[in-house]
This record gives C-alpha cells, sequence and structure tokens, in this order.
C-alpha cells in the first residue's frame, strides 16, 4: 500500500484494469469482504484504484464503469464499499469521514471531484462562519423535516416575492437570488472553494431571518411562503453536499 504509485499511462490503465475487473467479478459472484475477513485482499484493491485515480487525478466516473464492467445490480453497492475505503484512505491524511458521507449522498463517483469538495468543505467549517452557518442549515432543515411530515407534502415552489412581508426574509429570498447562479456557475468550473464563499455570504441574512421572522406564522400563507425560502436556502447548500450528514 505505500509503495509507489504509477504515473506511466500504460501502467495505470494495466493496473485500473487489474484491480476493478477482480473486484467486479468477486461482487459478481457474491464474495464480499466480511467484517475483518478479507481472504482475497479486495479492500486492498479498492485503496490501490483509489490511489491510482486520485494521485493521478483521472476523472474516471467510477459507478458508469462498474455498471458497464458488472451491470446495474452490482455498482452502487461496490460504489458504496469504495466510499468505506475511501473513508479509510484519508482518514490517515486527518479527513473527516462525514465529510466524504455528505458528498457521496449526492451521488458523486469523481473521486478527484470527492476530494475538492471534501477539502472545501473542510476549509469551510475550519471557520466561525462555517460552523455558525451549519448551526443554521441544520435549524432550517429541522424545521423543514418537521413541518413537511406535518403537512405531508415538500416546499420546493419558488417563494411568491408579493408575501415576502418582513425585512428579514425579504433579505434573505433576495440575497438567496442573487448567488444561486454564483453557485451554479462556480460548480461547473470545480470551483468548490468559491462556493463556500458565495453560501458564507448568507451568514447575516439568514441569523437575521430566524431573529426577524416568525415561520409558523398563523397565516397559512406567510407559513408556506416562509418554509419555500428556508427550502431555497436549504438547496442552495444541498448542491454542495448533505450538510445534514455533517456532525456539528
Amino acid at each position: 500500500p505505500s509503495d509507489i504509485c504509477p504515473s506511466d499511462p500504460t501502467s495505470v490503465i494495466v493496473a485500473l484494469v487489474d484491480k476493478i475487473d477482480t473486484l467486479v467479478n468477486f461482487w459478481l459472484i457474491g464474495e464480499k469482504p466480511t467484517g475483518s475477513k478479507d481472504p482475497f485482499a479486495l479492500r486492498r484493491a479498492a485503496i490501490g484504484v483509489i490511489r491510482l485515480i486520485t494521485e493521478n487525478k483521472l476523472r474516471l466516473p467510477l459507478l458508469e464503469v462498474f455498471t458497464m464492467a458488472g451491470g446495474e445490480e452490482i455498482g452502487p453497492d461496490l460504489l458504496s464499499f469504495f466510499a468505506d475505503r475511501l473513508k479509510v484512505y484519508l482518514k490517515e491524511k486527518g479527513v473527516r469521514y462525514d465529510l466524504i458521507d455528505a458528498v457521496f449522498a449526492l451521488g458523486e463517483d469523481d473521486l478527484v471531484l470527492v476530494i475538492q469538495r471534501v477539502d472545501a468543505l473542510a476549509e469551510f467549517l475550519h471557520g466561525d462562519d462555517g460552523s455558525s452557518l451549519l448551526v443554521a442549515y441544520k435549524r432550517a432543515a429541522n424545521i423543514l423535516k418537521i413541518e413537511e411530515k406535518k403537512d405531508g407534502k415538500s416546499f420546493d415552489e419558488e417563494p411568491q416575492v408579493s408575501l415576502l412581508e418582513e425585512p428579514g426574509e425579504r433579505a434573505l429570498y433576495e440575497k438567496l437570488i442573487s448567488i444561486r447562479p454564483n453557485i451554479s456557475s462556480l460548480i461547473v468550473k470545480e470551483d468548490f472553494t468559491k462556493v463556500m464563499i458565495e453560501l458564507v455570504s448568507t451568514r447575516f441574512e439568514i441569523d437575521s431571518f430566524f431573529d426577524e421572522v416568525t415561520v409558523n406564522a398563523s397565516r397559512t400563507d406567510l407559513r408556506e411562503n416562509r418554509l419555500c425560502i428556508l427550502s431555497y436556502f436549504r438547496r442552495a447548500f444541498d448542491e454542495v453536499a448533505d450538510f445534514s450528514i455533517i456532525e456539528g
């Protein structure tokens, strides 16, 4: 596991084919590692694939590769196995496992992008703004979870501007409207550090919203519109990772 990783294209291709073929075929016959037992060194093979991809910065959609090699029935399960192996691999580098889970929860299977997102998340959460925003996100997500269960529906509709009565809710909505195009553009450019900067810019508005606005207003239309604003806030974060998984 500590050997020098191949970098010559032919060597990398042969090593990837060998290890992925081994993993896929053992999955097809149901011989997966269980507990501490791994007689065919499949965990080591997965770490080898992870190192080959990440150290050579290969843009390889693993789920597509696994599905092409072994069929749809093994692709998701094998990707889940790789997520666990990546956590072990990155833990040695001091990376939090919950951040990896939060990115994999989006269905991301490009390991180079996974690590870029995880690194940006780690930097984001290291500061006071990031920690405070995580608390605000969880508060918004918890409110939505309770109210969506109570009403039996989601609140993913676009908020109605005509129902923005309080300055705090109008300010948050306008801030979210202004940053969403930037977030989408930066994600396409894979500049996740700048995405986090855009999210941090909402800290004042979301804090003011919770301080000044009664979400569960007596008027049904105001209540539902405010829940739609919180849902809009949640979706901005969910473009980067599943923040509900992140410990805080």
